[in-house]
């Protein structure tokens, strides 16, 4: 990468500063939706952080997408096993680890519910329809196969049918097509318009003023459209998620040209870490908030719990590298199929 973070060749090991922002926006928003959402059910009522949470949902998952996308024009180009072993079995490895450490803890309640027959018939199901809240690491090497398969068709056709697809608005009960059928646009356009994207953020950190006002004229309008309930209809969707994608790129760029906030760069840094982990503090600090009652305010509740979330999967991580279990967010290399030339360990969840 270039200095302003422009794609430069395959293999870079530098971090870019926005892209570490913009993605610790995303797993920031992703936690809190869970948790926002997880505090509402079980209360039967709603907080201030629901207005939050309905803001976010045009683009809270385009977003994350669409950087996911970004940096594959490196790597499309790798031999086969490589790639597979980078793109899907990377991923295959932390999805069937942390299923089953999500199964291990959520087991006895199914069991109590309908016997243990029942919780392993559920958990083999997990290998079909993605389990909780780790659908994404599921989708993503389905997407990366795709794009690689797809790499020699014209880049409008595969886009025409992608952008298609979200706007149909499919919904079949599985969560692998209906999700597939949502997001695919996203991932794509990453990768499809890198280069422009980049551009994007080279131009709003040579121009913080534009860029802010422009900021602030999506949020209205992301808003507006979102209280009028339009916000889900054909065509706005996909002009939402493309139009908060930017945005949060463009946050992250104005974040890191003014060095504001770098919990957010660390929470970018270590997004699939909290991703896999923040389920188990989540959850345990929802049930002692909610049984308790030591606080009556569902919004300050919610917002709790999304913080206790954030923070305790990453005490779960550093708790991990101190007691050696670094197989739980480290992929061993065991577990690779093509090994880097420059022998290593461990690769990082990210």
């Amino acid at each position: 990468m270039t200095a302003n973070g422009t794609p430069k060749s395959a293999g870079t090991e530098a971090r870019i500063d926005w892209v570490d922002y913009a993605k610790g926006i995303c797993i920031i928003m992703v936690v809190m939706m869970h948790s926002v959402l997880g505090v509402e059910l079980a209360a039967g009522e709603t907080g201030f952080m629901h207005a939050v949470v309905a803001f976010a949902k045009p683009f809270r998952m385009p977003d994350f997408f669409l950087i996911s996308g970004l940096f594959l024009p490196l790597v499309i180009d790798r031999d086969w096993r490589t790639y597979i072993d980078r793109k899907v079995v990377h991923f295959a490895y932390f999805y069937v680890l942390w299923v089953t450490i999500q199964f291990g803890f959520k087991a006895p309640g199914f069991a109590a519910a309908s016997g243990w027959e029942h919780a392993g018939y559920l958990y083999l199901e997990s290998f079909i329809e993605p389990f909780g809240t780790l659908w994404f690491i599921y989708l993503l090497p389905i997407f990366f196969v795709v794009i690689k398969l797809t790499r020699k068709l014209p880049a409008p056709l595969i886009w025409g049918i992608a952008a298609g697809l979200e706007m149909s608005h499919i919904v079949t009960g599985w969560t692998v097509i209906d999700e597939f059928c949502a997001r695919f646009v996203y991932i794509y356009s990453g990768y499809l318009f890198a280069t422009t994207i980049f551009a994007v953020s080279d131009r709003a950190r040579a121009q913080p003023m534009l860029a802010i006002i422009g900021l602030l004229a999506w949020a209205v309008i992301n808003q507006s459209l979102v209280s009028l309930g339009v916000s889900e209809w054909p065509i706005v969707s996909l002009a939402l998620g493309y139009a908060g994608a930017i945005a949060i790129i463009i946050a992250g760029t104005l974040l890191a040209r003014a060095q504001l906030l770098n919990v957010l760069r660390f929470c970018g840094e270590h997004s699939i870490v909290i991703y896999l982990a923040f389920f188990l503090p989540m959850a345990a600090t929802r049930a002692v908030l909610l049984k308790t009652g030591v606080i009556g305010d569902i919004g300050t509740i919610s917002l709790l719990v999304t913080i206790a979330g954030v923070i305790g999967a990453l005490v779960i991580w550093r708790l991990a590298l101190r007691f050696n279990a670094q197989f739980l967010f480290e992929r061993p290399i065991a577990f690779w199929i093509a090994p880097p030339k420059p022998k290593a360990v461990l690769q990082p969840a990210e």
